[in-house]
């Protein structure tokens, strides 16, 4: 089979690194002829990802012009170019509702959303992920591939390390450059301890200021760092509002470490509470310390969350194992029929209007008169936003009372 994964660029990211993985695995064990097409320009690649030597990596431009049995987008901007490209079948590998990473006012929130109406067939890798997919688009089963773990660099121990004394050591994973990321949350909830710790933060930003709660901060390592890390680590606090599978807290399992998390989307596919790591409430500093605190206290309870995290880590699958489920989901996507272009068109449409009439932002080129914008103030029963002359104005006004204000204004 000839597959064709588009993504933007081979910058690091845990998302790109997935992706390299499942391509690789499906290039060296299973017998397929794997591209990665780039659809942004980008200098050479800062980071060296295994794999990549058993993969063709193209521009967009040299791979319209080559066939492929199933082409798939791995990031809602890869979209905009996954029907150029000359294939039987059309996938997407959806690795979080991408909407969520934008704020309501931000038109890529909408653009993202839309692009889960499109008729193609959906691979995820968690089950949060397959139940939202199937519900937009019903009947269009979405196929489940988790993501593995490379057992041969975070590789499990014996048994679960012992600390009897010392500080609590805590690693933060997470670039506090990405607000939903947490960063800044967690560093706040080891400030607020009361026991002694030992705070690490790792992040891929590679230049940057340090940020205060943080005894070292280590940027933009490989994996055979990150093991070493996870090895010299009780606990991973996490405290994400967005993730897809969430997968440092695993890393950290492999490692002999607990976690501390959020309740976010994803965790449940591997975190139980009070067996192999603690959940916290959202924005709960003091509750987040206070969890942390009766870690670094309760030695017993620390030991035993880490040596039931340790079993969930041998029973989680490894990348190749990952990769015999991703073969199988492609062969199936290329064996049955697309999906029925009506229902993701209908679905399309009326998505597309339920965002136009929301009316988060409108830009129009024209001037709206004076007499337009004071009708548009004195109404009281729908907000919305107007661009005029680079300014964006809050008014109010009913959908169809701001069209009809709109039109006068031409």
């Amino acid at each position: 089979m000839r597959v064709a994964f588009l993504t933007q660029d081979l910058q690091l990211s845990g998302g790109v690194g997935v992706v390299v993985e499942h391509a690789s695995q499906l290039a060296r064990r299973h017998g397929f002829d794997v591209t990665l097409v780039l659809t942004a320009e980008q200098a050479e690649p800062d980071w060296a990802f295994r794999g990549l030597e058993h993969l063709h990596v193209v521009p967009l431009a040299d791979a319209r012009a080559l066939r492929f049995d199933v082409a798939v987008s791995t990031w809602w901007e890869t979209t905009d170019f996954l029907f150029d490209l000359d294939a039987d079948r059309y996938a997407s590998f959806v690795q979080s509702l991408e909407d969520r990473f934008y704020l309501p006012e931000e038109p890529e929130r909408m653009a993202a959303a839309l692009t889960l109406d499109l008729p193609v067939r959906f691979v995820t890798e968690a089950r949060w992920i397959a139940r939202a997919l199937e519900s937009l688009q019903q009947g269009n089963r979405a196929l489940l591939v988790r993501n593995g773990i490379a057992k041969d660099v975070f590789a499990p121990p014996s048994a679960a390390p012992v600390a009897l004394r010392g500080p609590l050591r805590i690693l933060v994973e997470g670039s506090e450059r990405i607000a939903f990321k947490g960063v800044a949350e967690a560093l706040a909830a080891t400030a607020a301890m009361a026991e002694d710790r030992h705070v690490t933060l790792v992040t891929p930003d590679r230049e940057g200021d340090d940020p205060p709660g943080a005894d070292r901060v280590i940027r933009a390592v490989a994996h055979p760092e990150m093991a070493r890390l996870y090895r010299e680590h009780d606990v991973v606090l996490k405290l994400s509002r967005v993730e897809g599978m969430f997968g440092p807290p695993l890393e950290g399992f492999h490692c002999g470490a607990t976690c501390v998390v959020t309740p976010v989307t994803g965790h449940d596919e591997y975190v139980r509470h009070g067996y192999n790591g603690l959940v916290v409430d959202w924005d709960d500093t003091r509750g987040t310390a206070r969890a942390l605190d009766l870690l670094a206290r309760d030695r017993a309870l620390l030991h035993q969350l880490r040596t039931n995290a340790l079993a969930t880590a041998r029973a989680w699958p490894s990348w190749e194992q990952a990769g015999s489920f991703m073969a199988l989901a492609l062969r199936r996507i290329a064996a049955e029929p697309p999906p029925p272009p009506r229902v993701a068109g209908r679905r399309l449409v009326r998505d597309f209007q339920a965002n136009l009439a929301a009316g988060q932002r409108l830009t129009i080129d024209h001037t709206i008169t004076s007499g337009v914008l004071k009708d548009l103030r004195e109404q009281n029963a729908y907000k919305t936003g107007v661009w005029l002359r680079g300014v964006f104005l809050k008014v109010t006004a009913p959908a169809r009372r701001l069209k009809a204000l709109l039109r006068r204004g031409r």
